[in-house]
């Protein structure tokens, strides 16, 4: 459940973080609402990039010399830094990847290399994105293995009671969105983890969505994996996070070989490394990871709580405001929503509609979302995609308005 809190903060102040918020698109003020696509960075992010390769930059945990060992205590202190972040118990299990796509193949193929046998099950949803749809097909592919789908209603919510009807000894996984991004559905992970681990079931979340948006708690939600991305919040692009329990991982075999995941080599055997190097084959992404510790001191310092309270304030504005255009429907009425507005308008293709409002300066989303399954159970081909986060306001929802009606006049005459 999505808990309401008075938001109470300062979000002109929290705008001045942001130097690209500053920026004019066609002579207009940047209106930037295309946030679960990629959120804009702080200028503390921008300064600590800069930092890492004038002060830092040096390979981790091979050097015996200064910027070594410098570069390598970052980069491990922001592995603490996400364990904390999302209640890990270990930071051994906090494994660094390219983002939220990565770490789902890995379980895919790690996991499901070690496994998932022909007849066996792997359970998703019908609102996921691509990343969380593709691994599975491959993986049943390779292994004969069937992919099944909970299904969900016309509000955009899942079907947990045909959940729970799913559940059987050959499930082998369950791989569900914790916040949809076409949607914007906030799923009741916690009971969907319940009930397959009542079958003792393993579930993975797909949190790209919600990492940004919610304060995550992986111990109390007792999910086995986590994955997110670091460019989602506010953090650099190319970095990204696997949570795993340790049982789990230290049951999986690498994902990748090569440097930093052996513990020895010959040309008869090769013994592999420990959590997490287990997982992060070669030279790893490490100012990424060192700026995404950066995002997340960040976001902490701002709150998360405050954060859902005051963009669940904005979503309910942008629901009444758009919502309220003739010929507007919205795509995703789920009771449990944040952060996304999806929606059509009738004799305007969404292209057309992004089109017009990127004339405004108004940056939005238009397309199926990585989400075609989802476009296919509305019939529709595509939506616009309104996503928001703290530092948008209800004057841009209103500039968001405005820009729906120009559309409607450039088509209407």
């Amino acid at each position: 459940m999505l808990t309401v809190m008075k938001a109470n903060f300062d979000v002109q102040q929290i705008r001045k973080d942001f130097p690209i918020l500053k920026q004019e698109v066609n002579g207009r003020q940047l209106i930037y609402l295309d946030n679960a696509a990629t959120s804009q960075k702080p200028q503390v992010v921008i300064d600590a990039i800069n930092r890492y390769y004038k002060e830092q930059n040096a390979n981790v945990h091979r050097g015996v010399h200064f910027l070594s060992q410098l570069a390598t205590r970052e980069y491990d202190d922001a592995r603490v830094k996400v364990q904390r972040f999302i209640n890990a118990a270990e930071s051994h299990e906090i494994i660094f990847t390219r983002g939220t796509t990565e770490s789902i193949n890995l379980v895919a193929y790690s996991y499901g290399r070690k496994f998932v046998r022909e007849g066996d099950e792997i359970i998703i949803s019908a609102m996921e994105h691509h990343s969380n749809i593709v691994p599975w097909q491959i993986l049943c592919e390779q292994t004969g293995a069937k992919l099944r789908v909970i299904p969900i209603n016309d509000d955009g919510e899942l079907l947990i009671d045909e959940f729970a009807l799913m559940l059987n000894p050959r499930v082998k996984l369950v791989a569900v969105a914790h916040l949809s991004n076409a949607l914007g559905t906030l799923n009741p992970v916690k009971r969907i983890i319940e009930l397959a681990h009542s079958h003792d079931i393993p579930v993975l979340l797909d949190g790209a969505q919600a990492a940004p948006h919610l304060k995550i708690d992986v111990r109390d939600l007792d999910c086995d994996f986590y994955a997110f991305s670091g460019h989602k919040m506010c953090g650099p692009t190319g970095i990204g996070v696997l949570y795993g329990k340790s049982e789990l991982l230290n049951m999986m075999p690498p994902f990748m070989g090569g440097g930093d995941m052996i513990a020895s080599v010959t040309f008869e055997k090769t013994t592999y490394n420990v959590l997490p190097a287990k997982f992060e084959a070669g030279t790893p992404h490490i100012e990424g990871a060192i700026v995404l510790g950066v995002a997340i001191d960040y976001l902490n310092s701002v709150g998360l709580d405050r954060v859902a309270a005051y963009e669940h304030e904005l979503l309910g504005y942008a629901t009444e405001v758009i919502g309220a255009i003739p010929g507007i429907k919205i795509i995703g009425t789920a009771r449990e929503k944040a952060s996304v507005l999806s929606f059509t308008l009738d004799g305007i293709h969404p292209h057309d509609m992004g089109t017009i409002l990127d004339q405004e300066g108004i940056a939005i989303r238009a397309g199926h979302h990585c989400a075609q399954p989802v476009m296919k159970r509305f019939g529709i081909p595509a939506t616009a995609r309104a996503s928001f986060a703290f530092y948008n306001t209800r004057e841009e929802i209103d500039a968001l308005a405005e820009g729906i009606q120009k559309a409607v006049e450039v088509f209407n005459g």
